[in-house]
């Protein structure tokens, strides 16, 4: 049995003799509210089931993603939402991504490069330059876009969600769909902010199946202990990060 601990609870996962998993709640605090978004949490994983996300529809998502960071990017007052990752992505009845939670997002204008500000986020979604340095661009939203792995092993099939069940599609097209994307997401997460593309160019590339994408340069990864002090003069310092560069086996 393994557990999970979060904020509010923790879980524990297991499997029973006739081979059903199993997972149970434990609250931390319990009071009818919280017990509600249990019960509600519970309704909504069983009535999902059996109605995973096909590829069309997952492609959709990214698209309006994308889409709403392309409106971001060409604002007067430009936005960095500096929080983007799935669980920030909310869908419609229609599956329609509505990009959410703005309580991190900064502006600036459009005669600004960047600007400095204190460090805040989700770790492995945040650029390195960003994390490292403090500086904002619109090129932050660009990589927390989507996030290295086995591009060089070609293993890329091992990314793939398992409810995708490609095996049931025939047409071949698909497959070489998702590669593509994986690619894009590759480039858009390049150490360099100035090689990731645009989120506008980075629509074009997966739209336009025939246009040759180049090779994305191997991304720098960030392991580190970041200590945030909100009284540090510059907010551009207050994080202290090591660095180190791995490569593909």
């Amino acid at each position: 049995m393994s557990r999970v601990k979060g904020s509010y609870s923790t879980i524990s996962i297991g499997v029973l003799r006739d081979g059903r998993e199993i997972a149970v709640k434990r609250l931390f605090f319990h009071n009818k509210q919280r017990a509600a978004n249990f019960y509600n949490e519970v309704n909504m994983i069983n009535s999902s089931k059996g109605n995973e996300l096909n590829w069309e529809k997952r492609f959709e998502i990214i698209i309006g993603t994308a889409e709403g960071l392309v409106f971001f990017e060409n604002m007067k007052t430009r936005i960095v939402h500096r929080d983007i990752k799935a669980s920030n992505i909310l869908l419609d009845l229609r599956f329609r991504a509505k990009i959410a939670d703005f309580g991190l997002a900064r502006s600036f204008q459009e005669d600004k490069s960047h600007i400095s500000t204190v460090i805040a986020g989700t770790l492995g979604y945040m650029a390195p330059e960003y994390l490292a340095h403090g500086q904002l661009t619109e090129k932050a939203d660009v990589y927390s876009f989507s996030v290295w792995k086995h591009f060089q092993q070609l293993t890329v099939d091992e990314l793939f969600d398992p409810n995708l069940m490609l095996h049931k599609y025939c047409n071949i097209d698909v497959k070489k769909e998702i590669l593509r994307v994986v690619h894009v997401g590759l480039l858009c997460t390049q150490e360099i902010p100035s090689l990731r593309p645009s989120m506008s160019k980075a629509i074009e590339m997966l739209v336009m199946k025939e246009e040759h994408l180049p090779t994305p340069t191997n991304p720098l990864y960030i392991y580190e202990t970041i200590e945030l002090n909100d009284n540090h003069p510059n907010p551009a310092s207050v994080a202290t990060t090591s660095q180190s560069t791995f490569c593909p086996r």
